[in-house]
């Protein structure tokens, strides 16, 4: 199966899939970070509509003025006019737009993810509720950080673990532990949005299983 995963630089879903014998490649305008050569270094639009055919489109687009964590900055009380105000409006219907682009694109499963969306993208853009809110903890790692699947063609994944109480049972962690919010208290840094946007490692080897699986056993069926 030949499988793209944009706005990739970690490769960890490229690395999952490609475990499983699938043709993955990852895309970002940025060079891979583990310099892997199943990468594609360019826009993530040309490579989905003019680089296949596809079986499966996975995309990341950038949240940085989708997610509802950054609405609060859209109503600063200054004047639309040049204010920063505008230019963060500007920038979150490019981000719209990009996101429907991607979610339009010519392959007949895709899957898209961004954490929780607000609602002004939504409703300007036409873009629906996430099929699936998914947790870090769900699927292995004690950590949470919630994050909207939207999902075409595809079924929505099966978590391993229902409760946080299961996952920190299984992962021996004391009784009183919280999965940990890393991704909310990282420290401003030049790399801070790189490691933030990175796919979790349970999260990347789910879609792998359940949307792939061995490649080998695909062929034979």
């Amino acid at each position: 199966m030949r499988v793209l995963i944009v706005c990739e630089r970690s490769g960890a879903v490229r690395r999952a899939f490609r475990a499983l014998g699938h043709d993955a490649w990852s895309c970002d305008l940025k060079p891979a970070d583990d310099g892997d050569e199943h990468h594609l270094q360019m826009d993530a639009v040309l490579a989905a509509y003019s680089h296949g055919p596809w079986d499966l489109l996975i995309g990341h687009p950038d949240c940085t003025f989708l997610a509802n964590s950054g609405s609060k900055h859209l109503y600063s009380g200054m004047k639309l006019e040049g204010g920063p105000e505008a230019e963060r409006w500007a920038r979150m219907g490019a981000a719209a737009q990009f996101f429907v682009i991607l979610w339009k694109a010519p392959v007949k499963r895709k899957a898209l993810e961004n954490p929780i969306m607000q609602g002004h993208p939504r409703r300007l853009f036409g873009i629906r509720r996430p099929f699936q809110i998914i947790q870090p903890w769900q699927f292995g790692d004690p950590e949470t950080k919630a994050t909207g699947l939207w999902i075409d063609g595809l079924m929505p994944l099966r978590p391993i673990y229902t409760t946080w109480a299961e996952c920190r049972e299984a992962l021996g962690l004391p009784a009183d532990a919280k999965p940990f919010a890393r991704m909310h208290r990282m420290g401003p840094s030049p790399d801070r949005q790189r490691r933030r946007s990175e796919t979790y490692p349970g999260i990347a080897a789910a879609m792998a299983e359940q949307w792939g699986g061995k490649a080998s056993e695909r062929r034979a069926a």
